[in-house]
């Protein structure tokens, strides 16, 4: 039996990024999958899985005159891969690193990286994503083991495999990504990456040379400390998922755990921070 879904139609004034923003919090309490629109975005929910309260205390960002407002509808399933298929176009990063469907010609850059997103977040078109690929090429991978916290569709640990990493452990806390990371892995006939299902609760007694964590930013704050734990001295923090007003209390939080400031990069207000142990 298909299953049916509510579809939320967000307007979203001004959109960028606060649409973004907004897409990264539904995806936290339970939307599978997300459209976007010139004015804002469509976002879609399990019906047996929606209530009400799943809206409470979101899309308020903490900046002025942002006005968010949203209409919804029952829709029949959706086949989500036709519709990013229809969209998702190949990207290239600093010339240097291509990210595409299976369905485009063979990325003529260093690295060529496969994706099938299905539900997953991470096909490197978002700012975030795109930013922490220009962090990784700018970082030695070599023989190093790396963590990709909210892998997402695992772009992140896969390109961390192709760039010389030993071992690299991909977590997140989303069934969808999990099993999407652990099929883009097997594509991109990577060997080396071990993918979990879980939170930061799965990282006590394990260490790394290098950190990549792609998460909101109250994620962040809370895990930061277990995240230091891990991290070998001369170690890389890999941090996005939030955007420059954050950056504050993100880098006071690090340097409390005696992180350096190492690196900004900035994308549509998006930002993607080093740090090095």
């Amino acid at each position: 039996m298909s299953a049916i879904y509510l579809e939320f139609q967000f307007k979203v004034a001004p959109r960028d990024p606060f649409a973004d923003l907004l897409m990264a919090e539904l995806g936290e309490v339970g939307f599978e999958s997300f459209m976007e629109e010139e004015d804002g975005l469509l976002a879609y929910i399990q019906k047996d899985l929606w209530n009400e309260t799943l809206l409470d205390g979101l899309y308020t960002p903490e900046m002025p005159d942002v006005t968010i407002s949203h209409t919804q509808k029952e829709v029949a399933q959706v086949n989500w891969n036709e519709e990013w298929e229809k969209n998702f176009d190949p990207i290239v990063v600093d010339g240097k690193c291509t990210v595409r469907a299976p369905f485009h010609p063979e990325g003529d850059t260093q690295y060529d990286i496969v994706i099938e997103p299905k539900m997953s977040f991470g096909t490197g078109h978002h700012e975030t994503t795109h930013m922490m690929i220009q962090h990784l090429m700018d970082t030695d991978l070599k023989g190093k083991e790396v963590l990709d916290m909210g892998c997402g569709t695992g772009v992140l640990a896969i390109l961390a495999e192709k760039e010389g990493a030993k071992a690299v452990d991909a977590i997140d806390i989303d069934r969808w990504c999990y099993e999407n990371s652990v099929e883009n892995a097997a594509r991109n006939a990577c060997n080396h990456i071990r993918v979990f299902e879980g939170d930061a609760s799965l990282l006590p007694g394990r260490e790394y040379d290098v950190i990549i964590a792609n998460i909101n930013r109250n994620i962040l704050l809370a895990d930061l400390p277990v995240y230091v734990s891990c991290l070998r001295k001369g170690g890389v923090l890999l941090l996005s998922g939030f955007y420059e007003g954050d950056i504050p209390m993100i880098r006071e939080k690090c340097e409390s755990l005696g992180l350096k400031f190492g690196q900004k990069l900035e994308k549509n207000l998006w930002v993607a921070l080093k740090f090095l142990n």
